[in-house]
């Protein structure tokens, strides 16, 4: 059943969609060369403790997954775009970092993802970071009453086409308020005009993901980090938004969307740290 949230059950989950916001901050400002992904995963497992959130990630046990995921965030690195288990893995210069947290604050929820790169930068690293970023905008700004969801995947695949980059439809956005999924499925790709009607009080998340040069996904053997199945690079972005009766409300936007390229040493977290 599709829930339509009031403005006070909305400010709710903006409340922790201001917190996802922060947290996915607080890793682009550690992520840098040298510092290992089970860093990143143990300072935000610190930040949602002191909060007092609750992590929609840990135990969480999909179809789809390995077991119950015992981790905080999603840190997909490089090829791999989706789900990506955090390991013993130090960051090296150049690498592609996708970061995805949703978490839970007094019964709500928000969901939002980032991709940044570490150290120097390629240009076709930063092209399809851009390029999920643009059509993640562009999804958001047809999100208005009386628009379709198919307005939203059409959003997606024209900036997708317009990059050149194929677009997967197994896993895309989805429905979200109390719990982390709720009904529907918002595809990547599809057709402006087609089906369900927007209507003020609906909350989604939008995640526009790519991958430079396949639309087909693998799965790692640890059942849970998704890679492009030809190992070319990846970005993914995502928001939470909610429908209001005048302009779509971001509730996952970070105070100032900052730079996607990480090299600053001064941000480094060591063991002792995290």
């Amino acid at each position: 059943m599709i829930e339509l949230k009031t403005p006070a059950e909305i400010e709710r989950m903006h409340v922790a969609g201001r917190f996802v916001a922060e947290v996915l901050t607080e890793v682009g400002r550690i992520a840098d060369v040298g510092v290992n992904l089970m860093d990143i995963e143990h300072h935000a497992r610190g930040m949602i403790k002191r909060r007092g959130a609750q992590s929609c990630y840990w135990d969480y046990a999909p179809a789809f997954g390995k077991g119950p995921f015992r981790n905080v965030i999603c840190l997909s690195v490089n090829d791999a775009v989706l789900h990506g288990l955090p390991h013993d893995y130090k960051l090296r210069d150049g690498d592609v970092l996708s970061a995805d947290l949703a978490v839970g604050i007094d019964g709500w929820v928000a969901d939002s993802a980032r991709t940044i790169i570490v150290g120097t930068a390629a240009e076709e690293d930063l092209r399809i970071i851009r390029a999920t970023e643009e059509a993640l905008e562009a999804a958001i700004e047809v999100a208005r009453p009386g628009n379709r969801l198919g307005d939203i995947s059409a959003a997606i695949w024209a900036v997708a086409c317009d990059y050149g980059y194929p677009v997967n439809t197994e896993f895309g956005g989805h429905g979200i308020g109390r719990t982390m999924h709720e009904e529907l499925h918002v595809p990547n790709k599809g057709r402006a005009g087609r089906g369900l009607k927007l209507r003020p009080g609906l909350t989604l998340a939008l995640e526009p993901w790519f991958a430079r040069t396949t639309d087909r996904i693998v799965y790692d053997p640890d059942g849970w980090t998704i890679r492009s199945a030809d190992g070319s690079r990846t970005a993914h972005s995502e928001h939470t938004i909610a429908i209001t009766e005048d302009a779509p409300l971001v509730l996952t936007r970070r105070e100032s969307e900052d730079p996607v390229v990480r090299g600053d040493s001064a941000g480094r977290l060591s063991g002792k740290d995290a």
